[in-house]
């Protein structure tokens, strides 16, 4: 499976992009050391709170593209593929996150899409993995309940997506994101790469687990 990592080519303590690069490609000699083939990292969760300069997405892209292929390059001579996931606020919409594999442009480089993710950032999983699955090395299977940020916060379990709705982990079909559909994606495009269970529900880990895993492999007949 994948080695996974946090980092941050805008907002580290390594001081700049370089350094934060040179400190995944350690992280790149410990996944080949492991034998992991890929190695899962993060691009970044946005600019520092004191950045002074423009701070949209397509102005971080060029250095979360130099970030990303001085790492990809590294690892390739060590045969491990390396890969960001939709994740953190910022770097989570597809169409964010292919303008960032489509400028690193390397065969090493691609993407750990997670179905759930794309409703931390409120866009609709389908869409969002039909765009998407043509870069995938990975897919995390995750669902959550979801509750419209009209209604009142739920309290306990409950977070907010980026507009502000409500989004708890959930069991694998018992929530809101079209799993199926998704699988149907995936399998229509020929995908046969590792699909792999994220689960994040208030409910008993090992079961929460076992009744997704037991749903996936129904959807998967």
């Amino acid at each position: 499976g994948n080695y996974t990592i946090g980092a941050d080519f805008l907002n580290n303590s390594t001081g700049s992009w370089e350094a934060e690069a040179e400190r995944l490609k350690s992280e790149v000699r410990a996944a080949s050391l492991m034998g992991a083939p890929g190695m899962r990292h993060d691009a970044t969760r946005g600019f520092p709170e004191d950045f002074k300069g423009a701070r949209s997405f397509d102005d971080a892209l060029p250095v979360l593209v130099k970030g990303c292929l001085e790492v990809t390059k590294y690892a390739e001579s060590l045969s491990v593929k390396t890969m960001v996931e939709n994740h953190g606020f910022f770097c989570q919409d597809s169409e964010r996150v292919e303008k960032l594999v489509c400028g690193v442009n390397h065969p090493n480089f691609g993407l750990l899409i997670d179905m759930g993710n794309f409703l931390c950032a409120d866009e609709e999983p389908v869409k969002a993995v039909g765009r998407l699955l043509p870069y995938a090395f990975h897919v995390h299977a995750k669902d959550f309940h979801v509750k419209s940020g009209m209604l009142p916060d739920p309290g306990q379990g409950w977070f907010k997506s980026r507009g502000g709705n409500y989004l708890r982990g959930a069991i694998i079909g018992h929530g809101d994101v079209p799993i199926v559909q998704c699988m149907g994606i995936m399998k229509n495009a020929g995908y046969s790469g590792v699909l792999s269970i994220e689960f994040e529900g208030i409910e008993d880990t090992l079961e929460g687990i076992g009744i997704g895993l037991d749903n996936l492999r129904r959807y998967a007949v």
